[in-house]
């Protein structure tokens, strides 16, 4: 299975936020935490829903957002 599959976006679900298999997990609270300093097995542990696969496709869906020509240009 392609990681990046596990992201949804979905108007009715966070308000069309970039989230983790259609559930309310915003691609963006995962990766707070992880730079916040939790482990994946950490998350797993608060969030049993979550699999691993989920972490990792969010940080293969933040690496594909800074795979740009010019940073600036994607912040404008």
């Amino acid at each position: 299975m392609n990681l990046l599959s596990r992201i949804t976006i979905d108007p009715n679900i966070c308000h069309g936020r970039p989230c983790i298999r259609g559930m309310r997990y915003p691609v963006s609270l995962i990766l707070d935490l992880l730079s916040g300093g939790m482990t994946t097995a950490e998350l797993l542990e608060d969030y049993p829903s979550l699999e691993e696969e989920d972490i990792k496709a969010c940080l293969a869906f933040a690496t594909k957002l800074t795979d740009v020509q010019s940073v600036k240009r994607a912040l404008v």
